[in-house]
């Protein structure tokens, strides 16, 4: 199954510039997904991160796989995306291995280690062109909107 950005705006609350998701190439509910940010100089961050060397933020990195694995979520057990959001509780075991610059394809992959109630424990993968860019654990869950 593959998921267009149409697609990707009707699971995910994100709009530009903080939506880190382009395409999902592959869903296997309650196991995995894979997708891709395309990393472009026009993203905002770059203007500080850093002049003359940009590199994107390792923290918009987690995020990137943070959002996908709000669509694994949706995907495995479809929740009100209209009325519900999912909320990024914490990281473990996160590292920073390569820079990700201007012109990249962010591949994303996560794979679920845990899905208990509205709770989900996530493992996530980003990669450029086959080199490890940024590994960890995500903790996330689904919850009402506030009113």
């Amino acid at each position: 199954m593959q998921l267009d950005i149409r697609k990707i705006l009707s699971i995910l609350p994100h709009r530009y510039p903080f939506l880190m998701v382009d395409r999902v190439t592959e869903i296997v509910p309650g196991e995995s997904i894979r997708g891709y940010k395309n990393v472009s100089i026009n993203e905002p961050f770059f203007q500080g991160h850093f002049p003359g060397d940009p590199i994107m933020p390792g923290v918009l990195i987690v995020e990137s796989l943070a959002q996908i694995g709000g669509v694994l979520a949706y995907a495995t057990d479809p929740f009100d995306a209209s009325g519900s959001l999912m909320y990024f509780l914490g990281i473990d075991k996160t590292k920073f291995r390569h820079p990700v610059r201007p012109g990249d394809r962010l591949d994303l992959e996560v794979k679920v280690l845990g899905h208990h109630s509205n709770v989900w424990k996530l493992r996530g993968e980003a990669t450029v062109n086959g080199t490890l860019c940024a590994e960890g654990q995500l903790l996330a869950s689904v919850v009402e909107k506030p009113r």
